[in-house]
């Protein structure tokens, strides 16, 4: 079996910045494959594995009012934006003007329907790039909070969640802190860019003034090849499994925030990870089939692992003990490793690909944009960090930015918005 090029000495070649003096010794939160989400083989366990010939797109998008926001209980949609905002309203009155505009052009949007009509010397209330009429394609807007909203700006500090705060710098990170954090989070996700695109420019154009971009990756999902779980920029299927969003005791289990240890405002949400991880294809190219897949623990033709025959079949770690089938320090078994100890640490994962063209020193910028929704993020993704940590995945990949939010409960009704009982 050939051995991996060692990547320091090839970054240093080709110049991409500080990622070549990174340590790799750490967790990367990568989480390419499902088994950070997948439900551990023990009783009770739950979350069946997807189909073999799971469609491209999930299901329709919920409707926009109710008790939790609705990409949460919604997979992966085709195309994403993910963005940062810090907010520049300076009271408590203009962050709570701020979430009522997020509220109605979220509203409008997710539902389509017709612009309203400019006057007779005013510009048009619409970009018009999806045609006269707004289509809702399937469209959510996702909403969080980062831990920089409750410094002392808004009178908020005492309403901060303990569970919510920066994201922590990783042994193997190179970080940009310009793409890191934020005082929100924004997600933007449909069936096609125009529709994503036409939500951003529209959501942007109203909140002009109380909020602004920090940071910004756009996404999309693959389309299955030739079937199954769709891919990521690694040929590997990414996101088979996760915890079943239908099942309420395993959303409450894992998904949802404890109401016993979260101020009420937040009830309904979910806490957000979300990591910007730079894959490093060209050098990942140069790597021998069978080294690509003992990284992973999985076939990348068929998506098995490498103890079994489909996507969907459960790794048999009880039979490899000493992991001659499957090595002790691929991917998914260092993720997941199916105990009952480690069940709590689940979460509900959507990755998307990115292509962000090519780096001053032309050489692709491609990667993956993680986000995993939990109940806890110590207990869940920061644990799940730990247990990848110096994993040999960490030579082809460089995170460098993402935060951690509360996305916050869902919208009630019409004459409710976005963070009404966090700034009652």
């Amino acid at each position: 079996m050939t051995a991996p090029i060692g990547r320091r000495s090839l970054l240093r070649a080709a110049g991409i910045g500080g990622v070549a003096a990174a340590a790799t010794t750490a967790g990367t939160g990568l989480a390419l494959t499902h088994d950070t989400a997948s439900a551990a083989t023990v009783p009770g366990a739950g979350g069946a594995a997807a189909a073999p010939d799971a469609a491209p797109a999930p299901a329709p998008a919920p409707a926009f009012h109710g008790p939790h926001q609705a990409a949460v209980l919604r997979g992966a949609a085709p195309a994403t934006i993910m963005l940062a905002l810090d907010v520049t309203a300076t009271d408590k009155a203009g962050l709570t003007d701020l979430f009522r505009t997020l509220t109605a052009r979220a509203a409008f949007l997710t539902a389509g329907g017709l612009p309203d009509q400019a006057g007779v010397s005013g510009p048009p209330t619409d970009s018009g790039t999806l045609g006269p009429e707004v289509a809702a394609d399937n469209l959510t807007v996702t909403l969080g909070v980062g831990s920089t909203l409750f410094d002392d700006r808004f009178g908020l500090a005492a309403r901060k969640p303990a569970g919510l705060f920066p994201m922590p710098v990783f042994a193997n990170d190179d970080l940009d802190q310009a793409q890191c954090h934020g005082d929100l989070s924004l997600q933007l996700s449909a069936d096609h860019s125009d529709t994503v695109l036409h939500a951003l420019r529209d959501i942007m154009r109203s909140v002009r003034g109380a909020a602004q971009i920090r940071w910004r990756v756009d996404g999309f999902v693959s389309p299955p090849r030739p079937s199954g779980t769709p891919r990521n920029h690694f040929g590997f299927k990414d996101g088979i499994a996760s915890p079943d969003v239908a099942d309420p005791a395993q959303m409450s289990r894992l998904v949802w925030v404890d109401p016993a240890k979260n101020p009420a405002w937040a009830v309904g949400g979910s806490y957000l990870s979300v990591r910007l991880i730079r894959m490093l294809t060209e050098f990942w190219d140069r790597v021998s089939l069978g080294e690509q897949e003992n990284m992973f623990g999985r076939r990348r033709g068929s998506g098995a692992p490498l103890s079994g025959h489909t996507e969907a079949d459960a790794p048999d770690y009880s039979n490899d003990a000493v992991g001659e089938t499957i090595p002790l320090t691929s991917h998914i078994r260092l993720a997941n490793p199916r105990t009952a100890a480690t069940d709590g640490s689940r979460i509900l994962r959507r990755g998307y690909n990115y292509d962000r063209g090519v780096d001053p020193n032309g050489n692709l910028d491609m990667g993956l944009i993680f986000t995993c929704y939990q109940q806890d993020v110590k207990r869940q993704f920061e644990t799940v960090q730990n247990r990848l940590s110096g994993e040999p995945l960490d030579d082809y990949i460089s995170p460098f930015g993402g935060g951690y939010f509360l996305v916050l409960p869902g919208v009630s009704s019409g004459s409710d918005f976005f963070g009404s009982a966090l700034v009652a």
